[in-house]
């Protein structure tokens, strides 16, 4: 389950999910994974000790690699907290902190936040779904910049982790509409 996972995990799936299609990121996560046997997914030290060909191999690109590898680093020097210790740890907090690795971005931060550490109150206007999803709600003929979707969510705080559910929904609604 996606709550439970470490947030160390979630950032490395974030990055094999990156800017391509679902299924393509799902095969390839699925043959990285049985590189390691015998565990459901690998420790930070045992992605470091993979040789690069062999991510490559599965299909991981080499930007993707370095992220990988940059995470898994981060992860063995305590970078990336648990996720006993980063629920002690405020979201602005732990994205200035997270988006100092190689590859990590605000977005997989907030990706992070929402879907693995269940927080109520993430915003994430650079998401091109909760912007499409705006403009779809409010009948706009463009999407809205992240500046004007950052000042209409203070209206949704503090629940607009669950506002960018509402509109990722709107958006693949309109989606179905188009395609019908």
């Amino acid at each position: 389950m996606e709550s439970e996972r470490e947030p160390y995990e979630a950032l490395v799936r974030a990055i094999a999910f990156q800017q391509i299609h679902g299924n393509a990121a799902r095969a390839i996560l699925g043959r990285f994974l049985e590189l390691y046997p015998g565990v459901a997914f690998p420790d930070p030290e045992s992605i470091l000790a993979t040789e690069t060909a062999w991510m490559r191999g599965v299909g991981f690109s080499q930007s993707k690699i370095s992220a990988i590898k940059a995470i898994a680093e981060a992860a063995a020097h305590g970078v990336i907290p648990l996720r006993v210790e980063a629920a002690a740890i405020d979201d602005e907090t732990l994205i200035e902190r997270m988006v100092s690795i190689r590859g990590v971005g605000r977005w997989t931060v907030e990706m992070m936040l929402m879907h693995t550490l269940g927080r109520p109150d993430v915003w994430p206007v650079d998401d091109f779904g909760v912007r499409e999803g705006w403009r779809v709600l409010k009948g706009l003929a463009r999407q809205p910049s992240p500046r004007q979707l950052t000042a209409a969510g203070y209206a949704l705080s503090p629940f607009r982790s669950a506002a960018s559910w509402y509109l990722w929904r709107a958006a693949d609604e309109a989606k179905l509409k188009v395609a019908r």
